[in-house]
């Protein structure tokens, strides 16, 4: 999830251990701790563009790292506040900081590998977005008031809120999975793979992809009180023999695309005017397949060259606008 995020559930969850003395300082430990992993993003090359896509929510999201990175922020923080704490104070609130970020962050749909080194798959529980304003505020709200009154019960209402708001994603995502079959089998599709995830910032419009006869369905589907629909598109499912018939399957192209499809969970779309593989898991709006990001591949690059990292634009206004009538049920009006 983004920064902020991650820093008020690492403040929170600290906070909790604190007394009315050092419920700040406790809560900046916490917040500092719960950011900390992140800092994988700064493994990156300029010769292989595709290597952060590997590192970031590898190692230092892992169960099993999290002694150590707690361990490692506890031991840069302490001097700092050794005059009022002691060594264990310290690493106690790095520990409940740092250990809330991979599972956090495993709640949203990129993919984290909580079971590294035992494991290189890719945990995405898909019950909350990336970044969801309705979820932080309140619990940074809650953290703000626990410092002010000096009380640790809002911190407890902070967690509570949490644990609530991924609880009610995961309802949510039951719900729309539902949805997702129905309308599979409306369409006379038998879904071989289904995946949601919910749009930007809410719990209401969720995009769906389900696979079938060799192509994916995006669709979304907002879910309140009852559940509809705003039909979307397909695409092909991206096959070297269809769209990339004279690559190199030795290539270290070839072996981009193959780090990609282990990025995107095999979720590989081609984009042929741009001769994009995409990833089709996430577009700018939740019922499309316009692509966020993907890997261009040039026919003319070395057998030892690298395929060329792509990133997408904005939402504008137009598209905006849709987004917020899709949110609003005013466009989603189809049921299966």
């Amino acid at each position: 999830m983004d920064p902020l995020s991650q820093g008020t559930v690492g403040a929170a969850f600290a906070q909790s251990t604190g007394n009315k003395n050092n419920l700040l300082k406790i809560a900046i430990i916490g917040f500092l701790a719960g950011m900390a992993p992140d800092l994988d993003v700064l493994i990156q090359s300029s010769t292989d563009p595709i290597l952060f896509l590997e590192y970031h929510r590898q190692f230092s999201h892992s169960l099993f790292f999290i002694p150590f990175g707690s361990w490692i922020i506890a031991l840069l923080i302490f001097p700092l506040v050794k005059n009022s704490m002691n060594f264990k104070t310290t690493y106690i609130a790095s520990f409940l900081g740092y250990a809330t970020h991979g599972l956090l962050d495993a709640c949203t749909s990129y993919g984290t590998l909580l079971f590294w080194p035992f494991s290189y798959e890719r945990i995405a529980w898909n019950n909350i977005s990336i970044v969801d304003p309705i979820f932080t505020i309140p619990a940074l709200i809650l953290v703000g008031i626990a410092i002010k009154t000096k009380n640790r019960r809002y911190s407890f209402y902070s967690i509570g809120w949490i644990i609530f708001y991924l609880s009610l994603g995961f309802v949510q995502y039951e719900r729309a999975l539902s949805t997702a079959h129905l309308l599979a089998e409306s369409r006379g599709h038998n879904a071989e793979r289904v995946t949601l995830k919910p749009s930007f910032g809410n719990l209401i419009l969720w995009k769906s992809i389900y696979e079938y006869d060799g192509s994916y369905y995006i669709d979304a589907i907002r879910t309140v009180q009852s559940s509809s629909v705003c039909l979307g598109e397909s695409i092909r499912i991206f096959d070297y023999d269809r769209h990339l018939p004279t690559l190199d399957k030795n290539s270290q192209q070839a072996k981009d695309i193959e780090r990609f499809r282990w990025f995107s969970q095999d979720y590989l779309g081609f984009d042929e005017e741009k001769n994009l593989v995409t990833d089709v898991r996430y577009s700018m709006l939740p019922n499309q397949i316009e692509p966020m990001w993907g890997v261009i591949i040039d026919d003319k690059r070395q057998p030892r060259e690298h395929a060329i990292w792509w990133t997408g634009r904005d939402l504008n206004q137009s598209e905006w606008n849709v987004f917020t009538d899709m949110l609003s049920g005013r466009v989603c009006n189809m049921y299966p």
